[in-house]
């Protein structure tokens, strides 16, 4: 997989996030997937976009709060695990891909600012329809932009960090993944927390649960 197809694929997951469509295909678990069918190795695009969905479940995009992009920072990990495979680059790819998503975020929060500049002043007392429509395509692509240029360079630098620290990684791929999947607990702790508790939410935890030991029996 190029890094131009990398970028272009972000690109248009970063749109489906918020600007256009919202059709879900952004979250990790899809973009995962598909970042690695492009690359050629699905399943680890898959288990990629596990962990990183499980990972960001408490990232809730709502009002002007800052939450991690979970779209760009998934096809860079994914496209990097499919590239070099491994336990290591599994590990490294992963976490990247968690540190690149929050500078993710921190673009969006640039974007947003940028888009007060972009958009008419509601104010005036005549908006021509061609300024209305102007203004929406121009933010359209600038957030287009912005995921092909942070996606693009995740990649670079993700792959650059993978060759000189994967080689260290002392696990192999069962313990890996299962360590992985023992933090993404503490995520997961966090989300059940929002939505009562374990005192109000003892069958979605016990659910849970047994979906998750299943899962990992399964993996």
């Amino acid at each position: 997989m190029t890094l131009l197809t990398a970028s272009l694929l972000g690109g248009a997951l970063a749109l489906d996030a918020t600007t256009v469509g919202q059709f879900m295909i952004s979250r990790p678990l899809a973009a995962g997937l598909l970042s690695g069918w492009l690359a050629g190795d699905p399943m680890s695009g898959f288990l990629v976009g596990m962990v990183l969905e499980i990972y960001l479940l408490v990232a809730f995009p709502v009002g002007g709060a800052r939450f991690p992009e979970g779209a760009t920072a998934t096809v860079v990990a994914a496209v990097t695990v499919a590239a070099h495979p491994g336990p290591g680059a599994f590990a490294v790819g992963v976490g990247f891909g968690l540190v690149w998503g929050q500078l993710g975020g921190w673009t969006i929060s640039l974007m947003r600012t940028a888009n007060n500049w972009i958009a008419p002043d509601p104010t005036a007392p005549v908006l021509p329809p061609a300024r209305v429509v102007g203004g929406h395509l121009l933010a359209v692509l600038l957030d287009f932009a912005r995921g092909v240029i942070v996606t693009g360079t995740g990649v670079w630098v993700a792959g650059q960090v993978v060759v000189r620290l994967a080689g260290s990684w002392p696990l192999g791929q069962e313990d890996t993944v299962g360590l992985l999947l023992v933090g993404a607990t503490v995520s997961v702790g966090i989300l059940l927390r929002s939505f009562g508790g374990l005192a109000r939410r003892r069958a979605l935890f016990l659910g849970g649960l047994t979906m998750g030991v299943v899962g990992g029996i399964l993996l």
